[in-house]
């Protein structure tokens, strides 16, 4: 499983990211991804991926087909964020800060995100 690599442990208090986020980034990440492997990346049950998988189609920022007995999803780039302080941001604009390749970050030290360096001005 892809997903476990570097995955930290649980965490109780405040976070930056909604679990609609986060499971969002997982399916850009890798749109076959199965409900176990979001579940087990984002530290979610199975059965609340699927609820926030519900919402995200539901409101159109995602899509899926079925090619067997996988799911292939698609995400839309261009479909806006909810917030009203979001105004006009897409989804791709925060995808973009999300996804990254799995084996770049397990390699990366803590705190060395490119993303970081750049919002820094390093």
């Amino acid at each position: 499983m892809p997903y476990m690599v570097g995955v930290p442990e649980s965490h109780t208090g405040w976070t930056f990211l909604t679990n609609h986020a986060r499971v969002l980034a997982v399916i850009a990440d890798n749109p076959n991804v199965r409900i176990r492997d979001i579940a087990a990346h984002c530290r979610l049950t199975e059965r609340a991926v699927q609820r926030i998988i519900s919402d995200l189609e539901s409101d159109g920022y995602l899509s899926h087909v079925r090619e067997g007995r996988t799911n292939i999803y698609r995400v839309a780039p261009d479909k806006v964020l909810r917030h009203p302080a979001d105004a006009g941001l897409p989804v791709a604009s925060l995808l973009s800060l999300l996804v990254q390749d799995e084996t770049a970050r397990a390699a990366e030290p803590v705190g060395q995100s490119p993303h970081l360096a750049r919002t820094n001005g390093a």
